[in-house]
């Protein structure tokens, strides 16, 4: 009997041009949500910040939308493009255009870092460098589509527009939550309370958290040792 053909997990399959440098460039940024996703996940697990699963939960409405979208837009992909699916809009551009405006706002508009909690708060300016930084490489994910021949400009286009629009809606949503009460309430919860959730990313850095304990335990330690040293003599 013969066996059944082969199938391509086709999750990180991407067509380029190996004689092309370009080409090659924008295939590993094909790869950005994906990596993302891993970010998303690594933080979620290691911080436990509910802003960040509150930001990875529109994340993921974000991928639902576009998935509804090309199913009820069914527009074709570009003529010389191989890739299965529709592409009217294009998921890419839509994943990191949502990813990018969210932390913007998250920056600009949300995180109030405080000198008592945090020991090197991030002023207002490096905080809109990063923004921009965000946005330029969700800008640079969005052109290598094209480059590629994954989707028509119009397709980048308005993958980008539903992105941030999804954004800056979630972005309202949450900021309702935290308003009235709701994020306080999940937090108060017995289950969050057993996961550990907490929601301090907003007034410190996640590069801060800790930190301080860990100075403080450093001067301990070399106090002890002092203290040590000043008994033996």
């Amino acid at each position: 009997m013969e066996e059944a053909p082969l199938a391509s997990l086709s999750l990180t399959h991407v067509h380029y041009n190996p004689n092309d440098p370009l080409s090659y460039f924008s295939a590993w940024l094909a790869l950005v949500p994906q990596a993302l996703c891993v970010s998303y996940v690594t933080l979620i697990w290691a911080s436990r910040e509910i802003e960040i699963m509150m930001m990875f939960a529109g994340q993921m409405a974000c991928e639902a939308l576009n998935f509804l979208l090309k199913r009820w837009i069914k527009e074709e992909r570009p003529k010389q493009m191989y890739g299965k699916g529709y592409g009217m809009p294009s998921s890419h551009s839509q994943f990191v255009a949502y990813f990018s405006v969210s932390l913007s706002l998250f920056l600009l508009m949300r995180y109030v870092p405080s000198p008592s909690t945090t020991h090197s708060p991030a002023t207002f300016t490096e905080r809109l460098l990063l923004s921009c930084i965000a946005c330029l490489c969700a800008a640079a994910v969005a052109v290598s589509r094209m480059y590629l021949n994954y989707h028509t400009p119009k397709q980048v286009m308005v993958g980008c527009a539903a992105g941030a629009l999804t954004a800056v809606a979630w972005f309202l949503v949450t900021t309702y939550l935290r308003r009235y009460g709701w994020v306080e309430w999940a937090l108060d919860t017995q289950l969050a309370e057993m996961l550990r959730i907490r929601d301090l990313v907003v007034t410190e850095d996640l590069v801060d958290a800790g930190w301080g304990r860990w100075q403080e335990r450093k001067k301990d330690k070399r106090r002890r040792k002092r203290d040590c040293l000043e008994k033996s003599q």
